[in-house]
């Protein structure tokens, strides 16, 4: 094998269990539709419209995209939900939450989604500005530009709730004057390189992770072809990775692998050295004055269950919630259970109804 091949060959193989390929998406709809046992097929999948979109600045000049969704019978919210979605993905991820808590009425729900800095619509950013630190920050300017004000929760997934954490821990003061709840949803407080995502896949010390952003600068395109001649062995290896049930709809597993291709490899490779040593425990004090629901799947190959439990050691009354057979896109998988619990953590927030500690086993 000439050295050419062996470079091709570990860049195909690292870009196919992080991301999908672009041929994969081509045949998408075609496979949706020859699938008509799939409950989601006739689904707009990530394709909702919002009730209004506009940029929000950050400090540094970076424009986030941002949406907001009312409630559908047009009544006043009560209460603000802010979802932050996680690496490579974008805010369309939170499909079903967002259909769901539309459709609410006790409480009515404001909701505000927008992209981080680098993913979906949102603008690019340096590699020295994609931090979880900045995130944190730019999670803070949402809440102050859009005007969101009242009692709030913030969901986060994966990536978004290290952000969360991150906002926590730079200004605790909001966690007790307005962010009334927070949902951690398959996410982790450290140590991510320890337990759960493979050391492989996200290590700074990685040469090949690294060697992929390089490639990335010197030759853009070549690292794009290369994703998408993945094809169906990227799929299998994504399908492993982010679902833990064996019975996963194929449109799940497109949308998935949809969302992670309109995420550019240098992106990724930007984000590696803040997942790795991604350490807020101490942030983790920050909500203890708030409601907080820590969900994950018992399946979870990025972020294995330990990681929850170990946040909800450091946090005794939150409510931790084991998902069976569950993986990293839990909220894909078992979108009515992920619902369920995020509208008790809403009624908590806005009518004080607080069950007290919990520990709730899906099976």
């Amino acid at each position: 094998m000439t050295v050419s091949r062996k470079v091709g060959a570990l860049i195909g193989g690292a870009i196919g269990v992080v991301a999908a390929g672009t041929a994969i998406a081509v045949g998408m709809a075609a496979r949706r539709r020859a699938n008509p046992e799939d409950p989601h097929t006739d689904e707009p999948l990530g394709r909702l419209r919002p009730d209004r979109t506009y940029p929000v600045i950050t400090d540094d000049g970076i424009e986030l995209a941002v949406e907001e969704v009312d409630p559908a019978d047009g009544g006043k919210p009560e209460i603000t939900v802010v979802f932050v979605h996680g690496f490579a993905l974008s805010r369309r991820s939170w499909h079903f939450q967002r259909r769901a808590l539309a459709r609410l009425t006790e409480p009515r729900v404001r909701q505000v989604l927008y992209d981080h800095r680098s993913h979906g619509e949102s603008g690019r950013a340096s590699e020295a500005s994609s931090t979880i630190d900045q995130l944190g920050l730019d999670l803070g300017e949402v809440l102050d530009k859009a005007g969101i004000e009242g009692p709030t929760v913030l969901v986060g997934h994966s990536m978004g709730g290290m952000t969360i954490m991150a906002l926590a821990e730079q200004r605790p003061e909001l966690f007790v004057e307005q962010v009334c709840g927070v949902a951690l949803i398959g996410t982790s407080a450290g140590e991510v390189g320890k337990s759960g995502l493979p050391r492989p896949l996200l290590s700074r010390y990685n040469p090949l992770t690294r060697g992929i952003g390089r490639l990335a600068d010197w030759q853009p395109g070549m690292v794009e072809l290369v994703r998408a001649a993945g094809g169906q062995l990227t799929r299998r290896a994504v399908r492993t990775l982010a679902f833990g049930s064996r019975d996963v709809r194929p449109s799940l597993v497109d949308f998935l692998l949809e969302l992670l291709d309109a995420t550019p490899v240098r992106v990724l490779a930007d984000f590696v050295d803040t997942l790795g040593t991604h350490n807020r425990y101490a942030a983790l004090a920050g909500l203890k004055h708030t409601h907080v629901l820590v969900i994950s799947g018992d399946a979870d190959r990025m972020t294995a269950f330990s990681h929850a439990e170990r946040i909800a050691v450091e946090l005794p009354d939150a409510e931790l919630v084991r998902v069976r057979d569950g993986g990293h896109m839990v909220m894909f998988e078992q979108p009515q259970l992920i619902n369920d619990h995020l509208v008790m953590l809403l009624q908590q927030c806005a009518y004080g109804r607080y069950p007290g500690r919990r520990r709730w086993w899906h099976r």
